[in-house]
């Protein structure tokens, strides 16, 4: 007959097997996690003061290569570099949202965006002849011009050119290839398009610098056109230099 004290010490060991097996299941699923979760690295976007308002963004969706717009309440800033930097910053950080049909990395991707009234002239010599032609008090095109050495033409009155500057980790982590660079280069151009009406053409700088492609095969070296990318589903048009 097993004694009272062999029936206390094998409970007791019972269930100190039982225990250990619990902390060992819950340590496992926790080591799981996070070697599959991805680290969502996207700042938080300051608090802006104000109102939220309703924004298009231009959501690619790689099964497809599509791009549709999609309603978003977004409290944005006033001044309008700063209204392009943040929605851009947010259609960025929907694709490193669970769910997302674009899948991107976490993380800063928008480090600015300048606006600049068109037309854009390349910039010449003091004295020169072409200097003459530049209507007094007007910037010649600056660093922007000389680097691309193009004219570039407004097509209607009082439109804009934006140079938007990304991250260079976030270039270099983009998913390669042509149609997954493509569609990030068209959701931005289709969300400009959907939200700034002054905005007719676009370039690319990668930490302030001229770069050839996003990772690969977009080519950041083309000023974009800004169009409708919901129903024009090729490539984004390119501004010939005059």
């Amino acid at each position: 007959m097993i004694s009272r004290y062999q029936r206390i010490l094998f409970w007791t060991l019972t269930g100190g097997i039982l225990l250990m097996e619990f902390v060992l299941l819950h340590g496992c699923q926790q080591a799981r996690e996070k070697l599959t979760r991805q680290r969502d690295l996207t700042p938080l976007a300051a608090p802006v003061a104000g109102a939220s308002e309703m924004v298009h963004l231009a959501l690619a969706n790689d099964a497809d290569g599509s791009i549709m717009l999609a309603d978003r309440e977004l409290a944005l800033p006033s001044e309008t570099t700063a209204r392009a930097r943040t929605l851009l910053a947010r259609l960025i950080a929907e694709y490193s949202s669970k769910g997302s049909r674009h899948v991107l990395e976490s993380g800063p991707a928008i480090d600015d965006v300048f606006l600049l009234d068109l037309p854009i002239r390349p910039a010449v010599e003091p004295g020169s002849s072409a200097d003459s032609d530049t209507p007094e008090g007007q910037d010649a095109g600056g660093d922007f011009s000389q680097a691309q050495s193009e004219f570039i033409q407004a097509q209607n009155a009082g439109g804009q050119l934006a140079v938007i500057n990304l991250r260079g980790e976030f270039a270099d982590h983009h998913p390669s290839g042509v149609e997954a660079e493509m569609l990030t280069i068209d959701s931005i151009v289709g969300t400009l398009y959907a939200n700034f009406p002054r905005i007719e053409q676009v370039r690319f700088l990668v930490d302030g610098q001229p770069r050839e492609t996003l990772n690969g095969h977009a080519d950041l070296l083309r000023t974009y056109a800004v169009i409708d990318m919901t129903t024009n589903k090729s490539a984004p048009r390119e501004v010939q230099p005059q």
